[in-house]
């Protein structure tokens, strides 16, 4: 059986960054390849550049040094246009705090990327609707977020993230805000997502989280201390 293709392939990546006259190595030297399905857990302590990588690899912050290559295409040749395109329309964004608007409905928050991809109101209720359904919420789509649970919530997010078929899924601690039986059904969710074809990277500070993975990246003063299978 022959390998997936690479998606992510990261060589000597740097980001340095300067307080006063002192240079923070956030990223020191990493280098990372990511293949088409992988699914894999970054973790490592505050401070270790979990946060500065999964930035550089959503294209929302730009490396000081190093190559950064998303289907075969340097990432720093790309004007604004086109990484505002990958942002949208290639990689689906699932963060801790949810980030929905509070003013607007299930339905409403999930179709916000098809707003700006410029999709017809009528596919793009469609297609929220279909995605809610995906994430076990077809019976919440006129919801408010203040009226849902914060697992519920967190799958509006995930539907939200998913909305443009995406090939590459980044959480960033998706299950930090949740307590443990609404963490694993997340998990669940993501694992349904892997097994479908998706690139799903996430961070995490939960090794029992990490271990729905099938690979563990540990990070530590801007350096990989260990890549592993799981």
């Amino acid at each position: 059986m022959s390998e997936l293709p690479h998606i992510i392939r990261i060589s000597d990546l740097c980001r340095y960054y300067t307080m006063g006259d002192q240079t923070v190595k956030a990223l020191d030297g990493i280098n990372l390849d990511f293949r088409k399905n992988d699914y894999a857990a970054i973790m490592g302590p505050s401070g270790s550049g979990k946060s500065t990588l999964m930035n550089i690899l959503g294209c929302l912050d730009t490396p000081t040094s190093g190559r950064y290559e998303l289907n075969g295409q340097n990432v720093a040749e790309m004007d604004d246009d086109e990484l505002a395109r990958i942002r949208n329309r290639e990689i689906g964004f699932v963060f801790q705090t949810f980030n929905l608007l509070s003013r607007l409905d299930c339905l409403r928050n999930v179709e916000l990327p098809l707003i700006y991809a410029g999709v017809s109101p009528e596919e793009r209720r469609e297609r929220a609707r279909q995605a809610l359904e995906d994430v076990g919420l077809g019976d919440r789509i006129d919801h408010k977020p203040g009226e849902l649970s914060g697992g519920q919530i967190q799958r509006v997010a995930i539907a939200r993230a998913l909305i443009n078929q995406p090939a590459i899924i980044l959480a960033d601690e998706p299950t930090g805000n949740l307590d443990t039986a609404t963490s694993h059904d997340i998990m669940e969710i993501f694992s349904k997502l892997s097994d479908a074809g998706n690139t799903i990277i996430l961070i995490t500070h939960e090794e029992d989280i990490a271990r729905y993975t099938r690979r563990i990246i540990r990070l530590r003063d801007g350096k990989i201390e260990s890549d592993a299978t799981t």
